[in-house]
């Protein structure tokens, strides 16, 4: 059985992972009291038509109770369970414009006499060890809805236990590094396309972006060392017992020389045979 685990910040998106999750076979329970996890975990192992792929969604809703949270982890850990924690997070600022949005009313609210920044803050503080803990960490700061499925998608619509997921993230420094990153490569160094007239409204996805990108002697240059790098850390990671690694490669906008290298990333693990994704986080910012 494949079992997820769905914790994360108010606000981040764990309604729609779930909804993600069963598009792709999940059975989906949500608000579970950390301490019934277990109880649940047995309940599907023993139910007689099976249950292959099952995710259990446990938060701050669950108030005193969620403190358990942690205790339960290390409890699965010692006894062998097989699991994995996604975690969900976002920005502070995301997560309070979305709630003046919505204008739901924040979990922690009350506890902070409806300040809603201090909410936020003091469940991120709470939530601080479970996140260290995550085997999967999703910042949907600047993922649409579609995005966020396509994640989701990409992490568990095969076998999740298989192998190390890497995932390809190209992103601006204007908009900020991802907060999933795990390697973080800055290539503002390299030429930029930006300054050339007909490629300025291009993106790294184009033919003659890519082309201008890769034909200067400092992107071979780093190329070379740079998949060398990347090649031997990924036996590392998995040695470790890592199921997701993320490799974020910025550039100033977030359109150009990210987009392209980190495609050409993505496709050297696909044909390496190695379990990967890509995402262009900021290609569609102006």
């Amino acid at each position: 059985m494949e079992f997820i685990i769905v914790t994360g910040l108010s606000g981040a998106g764990k309604s729609r992972a779930v909804d993600a999750l069963e598009d792709i076979g999940f059975y989906c329970v949500d608000n579970i009291p950390p301490k019934l996890i277990a109880t649940f975990y047995e309940l599907f192992q023993q139910v007689k038509s099976g249950f292959q792929r099952v995710a259990v969604v446990t938060d701050i809703r669950g108030g005193k109770m969620f403190s358990s949270l942690e205790e339960v982890l290390t409890q699965f850990q010692e006894e062998g369970r097989e699991y994995k924690l996604l975690f969900l997070d976002a920005s502070d600022v995301v997560l309070i414009n979305r709630f003046k949005e919505t204008r739901r009313k924040h979990p922690l609210a009350q506890n902070y006499h409806g300040a809603l920044d201090l909410a936020v803050e003091g469940e991120r503080e709470i939530l601080k060890p479970v996140r260290e803990r995550a085997d999967y960490i999703i910042d949907t700061s600047y993922l649409s809805p579609a995005q966020l499925k396509e994640r989701i998608s990409n992490l568990f619509l095969g076998d999740s236990s298989a192998a190390l997921m890497i995932n390809c993230v190209s992103f601006g420094f204007k908009y900020g590094i991802p907060a999933e990153a795990d390697l973080v490569f800055d290539v503002r160094c390299l030429p930029n396309p930006y300054y050339v007239e007909e490629l300025k409204n291009l993106t790294g996805l184009d033919d003659p972006v890519r082309e201008y990108v890769m034909q200067w002697e400092q992107t071979q240059g780093f190329l070379k060392r740079w998949i060398d790098l990347i090649d031997y850390m990924i036996p590392l990671y998995c040695n470790e017992g890592k199921s997701q690694l993320v490799v974020a490669i910025g550039c100033t906008g977030g359109h150009h020389r990210s987009v392209a290298l980190a495609q050409y990333l993505y496709i050297h693990l696909m044909e390496a045979g190695k379990r990967t994704s890509v995402h262009h986080r900021d290609i569609r910012k102006s």
